[in-house]
């Protein structure tokens, strides 16, 4: 007793003049949770920093000069990249905790997943930096008139970024995805027949079990969502140059951008803490004493 009551001391040693370490509770700090802020951050930088000056390309001169002009293209590669390694991350989170619920705990840990979540956005941009190396030592070299903003890769950073950036992620999710799906559907099943024969006990973990099938249902329909605004864009990618200049490319490129507009709604629609948290922050609940203790689950 005397060791589980130093354990939660701030100084061990002092039994009796030592501080408690606090012990406040986050009922959002999970993995999964965590790998959907990274993904909602890259969404909100969308909204916030590459839609604007798609649209400010579209409609206006580029009035910000050559270095803002390639610091905004590069932030966009990086945005974009980071985005789809959220989902690749997802993707792995759910194939886990639904194929290998056992070892969920120990292999995926908030520790571990917040690494992963630095990782894919320093990846990211360490990633983008070669292809961009051009623009980024001689920023405005690939402008032909002055209010113009181009950023440019060439064929061979453009093949491999397509490879690395869409064919190898979409690869791993939907192999992932297939997986968790089968072993979804039979353990729904497994759930049907043994309905009759529920204990306390075994009451408790159909309920986990239903809301891992839940999250992976959803994060399922995340990942579609997904791919489907993703793979027309690389698809123009993919047919060259000769589509350069049409108006399908431009309606690519707003689907591309919708999908950063369509996560927060799929949040909203399937998530009630996600409902219940946004309630708290904009009605300012959120500042009073004790709002970190507030049950939204």
């Amino acid at each position: 007793m005397e060791v589980e009551d130093g354990a939660e001391l701030c100084f061990p040693q002092l039994l009796n003049t030592s501080c408690r370490k606090p012990t406040i509770s986050w009922q959002l700090h999970t993995p999964t949770n965590i790998l959907l802020l990274s993904l909602a951050v890259s969404d909100f930088l969308v909204g916030l920093v590459v839609i604007p000056g798609e649209l400010g390309l579209k409609t206006s001169c580029w009035l910000f000069g050559d270095i803002v002009c390639t610091l905004c293209g590069y932030t966009s590669f990086i945005i974009v990249s980071s985005s789809i390694g959220d989902m690749v991350l997802i993707s792995v989170d759910r194939y886990v905790a639904i194929c290998d619920p056992l070892h969920y705990t120990n292999r995926i840990t908030v520790r571990s997943v917040k690494l992963c979540v630095c990782l894919c956005w320093l990846g990211a941009a360490l990633f983008n930096c070669p292809f961009l190396k051009d623009n980024l030592i001689k920023p405005g070299s690939f402008n032909s008139c002055h209010g113009e903003c181009v950023t440019v890769i060439n064929h061979f950073a453009g093949a491999i970024d397509l490879v690395v950036t869409f064919i190898v992620p979409i690869s791993v999710i939907v192999v992932l995805y297939m997986r968790v799906f089968v072993v979804a559907v039979s353990q729904a099943r497994a759930m049907r027949s043994h309905i009759t024969a529920v204990t306390l006990q075994l009451s408790v973990n159909q309920k986990k079990k239903k809301s891992e099938l839940k999250a992976a249902r959803t994060l399922g329909v995340l990942v579609i969502v997904f791919l489907i605004c993703f793979c027309p864009y690389y698809c123009v990618a993919l047919a060259g140059d000769n589509l350069a200049n049409s108006l399908f490319v431009s309606a690519m490129h707003c689907l591309f951008f919708l999908n950063s507009c369509l996560n927060p709604l799929i949040y909203a629609l399937f998530y009630s803490w996600f409902r219940k948290a946004v309630k708290l922050i904009v009605s300012l609940q959120i500042l009073q004493p004790g709002s970190c203790e507030t049950n939204i689950l």
